[in-house]
């Protein structure tokens, strides 16, 4: 994918594995930390599906957003069965390229990478004025909370499949490599 705009020269494309050290880079430079980068090296190495996104610029990668899996504890259809659910986390851009639409693009072509695995739904702990122009709403609408003790708004949650989540409430359960983060 490229875009208009200040995304115009901009490439979405999956992660491969000589984009590792890369990826590394830009968590580490977008949090000025190594967790989140820690993070998706487990989540890499442990959980599936794990989609994971590059954004490319003139041949160096300035974005990476990352796709886990999650679950739900609570009540739900015996009868049905249970639909991938996704947690997006993280999204990193290099701090040099924040503000220009990397996250967006990233974000963007991720949920439509998640659509095509047949993922039914999302979620994402994140700001809550940002989110929702990707489609996300509160999760609490939907009867879902966080696992983690977060404010009720900034736990939020798309459906990429209308109804995947009907019948379905009670506690998100991020993969296990989030509890070292």
């Amino acid at each position: 994918m490229t875009g208009e705009g200040p995304v115009a020269d901009l490439t979405i494309r999956p992660e491969t594995p000589d984009d590792l050290d890369a990826v590394r880079l830009v968590n580490e430079a977008a949090f000025g930390q190594p967790a989140e980068a820690d993070l998706v090296d487990a989540l890499r190495r442990s959980s599936r599906p794990f989609l994971s996104m590059v954004a490319e610029r003139s041949g160096t990668v300035v974005g990476h957003v990352a796709f886990s899996p999650v679950t739900i504890n609570g009540p739900h259809p015996s009868d049905a069965t249970p639909p991938i659910l996704l947690g997006l986390a993280p999204v990193a851009v290099r701090p040099g390229e924040q503000g220009r639409g990397v996250g967006s693009a990233l974000i963007r072509s991720g949920l439509e990478a998640c659509r095509a695995i047949g993922a039914g739904a999302i979620v994402v702990l994140g700001h809550p004025t940002y989110y929702p122009r990707f489609g996300f709403e509160v999760a609490a609408r939907l009867g879902l909370r966080c696992e983690y003790d977060v404010p009720e708004d900034a736990f939020l949650v798309v459906e990429l499949i209308p109804g995947a989540l009907d019948g379905r409430s009670g506690t998100v359960r991020y993969h296990e490599a989030f509890s070292a983060v």
